[in-house]
């Protein structure tokens, strides 16, 4: 495996011309993907753009006419009692208005109208209204971006430590193989008397700890299965399918930044979400103007009334309408309503969006602050674990040659078992130690990766 990684490494030099890359293969790029589609919460925020781009759009939609239909019909039956001062007709000398008159009086009454309204000027408060959800909307995609970059931090880790402890377990598989080997050697020479039994118990505690090792390295494998099945909803056979080669990634850039970090476009959007907002508020002092257009047509017919007795012919008359009608009443007009002093809340809602901003703006500065530290660390930590690995080869092939002549000189009586156990023990060691500081070496450069926003850019295949 020390060869493969080395050729591994030289080709990803050449394949990446100096521009550093996240190489993924096929099978763990369809997994990735498969875990990005399944996550509950980039879900949940694709629905909340897909909401807010609705708001945004109802917001402009108020510019368009809206036409309303209405119709009332009503029946009336009452009494109307009039009360005038009384009076005399001259001459005649008959009197008017000497009692109370009641009228009873009956009728139907129908209007129906269809009006077309529209906005003309909101003092600008519509499209700056529009503008703040919108520049919402981008700034939550930018944090679901944020999301997914996490996803693929953790689904290749995840994969990277299955790999991992099944790399360990080959590690494990040789050494039982050649203690076995051992052993089989020096129960012969206890029967010839070259060997005493203690060499052979020896022996079979190595076995036993390795035992105890691959023990530990299954329950760690089912772990792992249950987390991935999480993560991509693969079975732990389609985990099975997902290959690669673990070798390390290497960033080329020296300049790294984090001006396209995602957390900061996602702020620096919502900062100017606020700032449309404060133009909206202030736009709440101009006049908003409207026109308005339409037909009503009204009707008043089978109108009835009758009066109590009259003067002079002594009985009571009755009166009646067949049909008092508009129609078509045509009426087309603008309106203007201006609020000229609304008790100082204008004056409150501008200073709160003003400290919104200043809120928003505070956070982008000690986000760019915390961003920044957070990059160099990971720099510092991945190039520290680079030449980790350069050291680690160097340990497991020192430990190798080490084994090999303890073997020998073993055989030749020159050391003991507890000796040869040691070199062993060295080996799986460095060897061990070797496949950890490449997945921590792989990890540090995906987090490096991240924090300057581009990891989704830098995963090639």
């Amino acid at each position: 495996m020390n060869k493969k990684i080395i050729y591994q490494f030289i080709f990803c030099l050449f394949l990446t011309n100096l521009y550093s890359q996240i190489i993924v293969s096929t099978s763990l790029e369809d997994a990735i993907k498969k875990a990005i589609d399944k996550n509950i919460s980039v879900k949940n925020s694709t629905i909340e753009i897909e909401k807010l781009n609705l708001q945004e759009k109802g917001i402009r939609n108020k510019y368009i006419p809206t036409v309303e239909a209405s119709g009332l019909y009503s029946y009336f039956n009452g009494n109307i009692t009039l009360d005038l001062p009384a009076s005399t007709i001259p001459i005649a000398n008959i009197p008017l208005f000497n009692h109370k008159t009641t009228y009873d009086n009956s009728g139907n009454f129908f209007i129906g109208s269809v009006m077309a309204k529209t906005v003309l000027f909101s003092g600008m408060q519509i499209p700056n209204g529009a503008n703040a959800v919108k520049q919402k909307a981008i700034g939550t995609a930018y944090l679901q971006d944020s999301e997914k970059d996490a996803i693929i931090k953790d689904v290749i880790n995840s994969f990277d430590q299955l790999q991992l402890i099944n790399e360990t377990d080959k590690l494990i598989n040789d050494s039982d193989k050649r203690l076995n080997t051992e052993t089989k050697r020096v129960s012969k020479a206890i029967e010839l008397g070259l060997a005493i039994p203690y060499d052979r118990d020896k022996i079979k505690l190595a076995l036993l700890e390795l035992e105890s090792k691959k023990t530990e390295l299954d329950g760690k494998r089912v772990l792992l299965y249950k987390k991935l099945e999480y993560l991509t909803g693969y079975s732990n056979t389609e985990i099975n399918t997902v290959q690669y080669e673990i070798v390390p990634y290497v960033l080329f850039e020296t300049n790294l930044d984090t001006k396209n970090k995602q957390e900061i476009k996602a702020l620096e959007s919502f900062k100017l979400a606020s700032e449309y907002l404060l133009k909206k508020e202030k736009g709440t002092y101009l006049p908003t103007v409207g026109a308005f257009g339409g037909i009503v047509y009204s009707s008043i017919f089978d109108v009835k009334g009758t009066t109590s007795t009259v003067p002079i012919i002594n009985q009571p008359l009755s009166l009646g309408v067949n049909e008092i009608s508009l129609n078509p009443l045509l009426m087309v007009g603008a309106a203007m309503k201006w609020e000229i002093f609304a008790g100082f809340e204008r004056e409150h809602k501008i200073h709160e969006a003003k400290l919104n901003i200043e809120k928003v703006q505070n956070q982008i500065d000690d986000t760019k602050q915390k961003l920044k530290l957070l990059l160099e660390n990971n720099i510092v930590n991945y190039q520290v674990l680079l030449k980790k690995i350069e050291i680690s080869n160097q340990q497991e092939k020192v430990a190798k040659n080490n084994l090999n002549l303890a073997s020998k000189q073993y055989k030749e009586g020159l050391i003991n078992v507890s000796e040869l156990l040691e070199a062993e023990n060295d080996l799986f060691k460095t060897s061990t130690t070797k496949l950890n500081t490449l997945i921590e070496e792989r990890l540090a450069a995906i987090e490096t990766i991240i924090a300057t926003g581009e990891l989704a850019e830098k995963l090639s295949k």
